[in-house]
């Protein structure tokens, strides 16, 4: 068992304050991972409240303790792709407000082309990158095949990489 899992048992007997240690474990990854994926800070904190609570009302029905995080970022993930389906394709810039700045990106150029990405690569991308996610963990939260996610992955890193490669 590892540290979540007896914080787990307490919080699906109603502890709060159990549920609240396990939320300090994810909160950073889950708003990095919806900040990154949705380009807006409002809609990643919303995106996370909206999982923490569904989160919170459900932890009864997680049958193994040992997978909480994997269990919260599949809920997670849901809720992202709900929230871009809201969105209509808007072709405005990132106002100055939104807090991607927090993610240090190396350049404008990258963060542009990042941008470029369609939602589902920037989600998968994030998973991997900020949030650590082996493919096998991705796979069984976005429910894609490891080989499809590693494909995925791979493309969308050559096509940063080509992108972001100076001219010849």
């Amino acid at each position: 068992m590892n540290d979540n899992a007896s914080d787990v048992k307490l919080a699906q007997q109603g502890s709060t304050e159990a549920f609240a240690r396990l939320y300090s474990t994810v909160y950073k990854d889950m708003y990095h991972i919806a900040l990154y994926s949705l380009r807006d800070s409002h809609d990643a904190s919303d995106a996370v409240s909206d999982t923490v609570l569904d989160a919170f009302c459900a932890i009864k029905k997680l049958r193994d303790p040992d997978k909480f995080r994997g269990w919260i970022m599949k809920i997670l993930s849901a809720k992202i792709k709900r929230k871009q389906k809201e969105y209509v394709h808007n072709s405005d810039e990132l106002s100055e407000e939104s807090g991607i700045d927090e993610f240090n990106f190396e350049s404008v150029e990258l963060r542009e082309a990042v941008n470029r990405l369609d939602n589902d690569s920037r989600l998968l991308l994030s998973m991997s990158v900020l949030g650590g996610y082996s493919s096998d963990e991705i796979s069984k939260i976005c429910d894609i095949k490891a080989s499809t996610v590693r494909s995925k992955l791979s493309r969308i890193k050559e096509k940063l990489r080509l992108e972001l490669a100076p001219e010849l």
